[in-house]
Parts: structure tokens; sequence; C-alpha cells
């Protein structure tokens, strides 16, 4: 079973930063272009880049996609961006540049038929779900509201209406390089029947081995990267032979 690395972006005012567990106020600044940071994960190997639009979570429209898209256009590396995608503007705003998946998330709670009318007309391989979930819960609006819906919940219903791709995040372990949190994504792989890509506290090459081996398809790197716990390279390199 292939297992993909996915270097992560995430994007605020133009830089390139990483919060702890979603706090706004927790935040490092790691290099001022989006576009050279992941120029370097291409270099390194990459063959996706996990971009997210901070501002444009917060702001609930589209603020950095700009830069996503020099970063579509003029890298060899796909794409993927999730924060602030709410309308299907800006769906086509991204699939018509060339960015090859876009991530629901908030918009999978509030709005699920409409959702799931977006997977049927655009597919379920371009339109990303992205479960964030706190204590079991889905987490919206940037992390800073918590539904009374369980992820797996959601997961299986947009799953049977034809979604391929889940982004499992579980925000107490997002930024604190403690582990991921390896059963719930397990859980989410095993309920729906779909890829799941598992993000949040990644912090050595045996997580990602770990994960590997739990039937997950991939794993959003961020802090790991961005602190020198390993390189994409590296990453790429360990879930290769294993």
């Amino acid at each position: 079973m292939s297992f993909t690395i996915y270097p992560a972006i995430d994007m605020r005012g133009g830089k390139c930063v990483r919060l702890i567990q979603g706090d706004y106020n927790q935040e490092t600044i790691y290099g001022d272009s989006p576009f050279d940071m992941a120029a370097g994960f291409v270099d390194q190997g990459a063959s996706w880049i996990h971009m997210v639009d901070l501002d444009g979570a917060k702001a609930g429209s589209r603020v950095n996609g700009e830069h996503v898209l020099n970063v579509a256009k003029n890298l060899g590396a796909k794409v993927q961006i999730g924060g602030g995608i709410r309308t299907e503007n800006d769906i086509e705003y991204y699939l018509d540049a060339g960015v090859d998946r876009v991530i629901l998330g908030s918009i999978a709670v509030s709005q699920t038929e409409l959702v799931k009318s977006w997977i049927k007309r655009y597919g379920g391989y371009r339109i990303v779900i992205g479960l964030d979930a706190k204590d079991g819960y889905v987490a919206t609006h940037g992390w800073l509201e918590t539904s009374e819906l369980k992820a797996v919940d959601l997961g299986k219903d947009l799953a049977d209406a034809g979604a391929k791709t889940f982004i499992f995040t579980d925000i107490a372990t997002d930024g604190m390089l403690s582990g991921p949190n390896v059963e719930a994504n397990r859980e989410l792989a095993r309920a729906t029947g779909a890829s799941v890509i598992a993000s949040g506290g990644v912090s050595s090459l045996q997580d990602l081995k770990t994960l590997k081996e739990s039937g997950v398809s991939g794993a959003i790197c961020g802090k790991s990267l961005y602190t020198g716990k390993f390189t994409v390279s590296e990453a790429i390199k360990e879930v290769t032979s294993c």
C-alpha cells in the first residue's frame, strides 16, 4: 500500500506559519515565502504540497489564494488547499487554475447536502473532506467552534455520497509533536472505506511507519519538518522502505 507524505504550508499574512492546536495567538513564523518553502519541499522529492489559508479559515473567504496558484502553476508537485473555501466559486477558482484538490471543512458540517452535491459534480477525488476533531467531535471555523457531530458519523455519511479522501486532524495533537492519534485515524479509515490522511502530532519517522501500518494512506507533516525532526526526503525513504 502506498503512503504519501504531505509537507504542510500554513499561510497567514502571506507568510509560512505554524500554530499550536489551532490557536492563532500561538503562532511561529517559519518563512516569508510560501512558494520558496514549497520549492524546497519539492526539491527533496515531495509529490504533494498541503496548503492551508489560515486567514481564509478565520474570515470564511479566500485570502492567500494567489500563493496557492503560484505553487500549483510553477512547481512540479500536486497541490491540495484548505481554508476559507465556502462557495462553488471558491472551488472553481482553485480547480480551474490547476490545483488538484480542495479541502472542505466547516461547510461539510453546516451544509452537508450542498457538499454532497459538489462531490457528485467535481468528483470524490478532487473534493477532500477535512475532519478536524476535538474529543471525537467535529470542530469548525478555524477550530474556534465544536459541533455536536461525531467525526466518524459525518465521515460515513459523506463516504456514502462519494467522498474518496478524508484528512483527519486530532486537534489535541496538532502542533504538539506528541505523536498522532493512530486509533482515531484507523477508526475513520475502517468506517468509511476511504483514503484517510492523518494530520497532527507527527514527530518522528516511527510515527510515519506506525501510521502506514495502521492503514491510512498518508500523513501531513508540519512542525516536524520545520523544527528539523526529519526531512521530507528522510520521510519518503522511511515509508517507502517499510
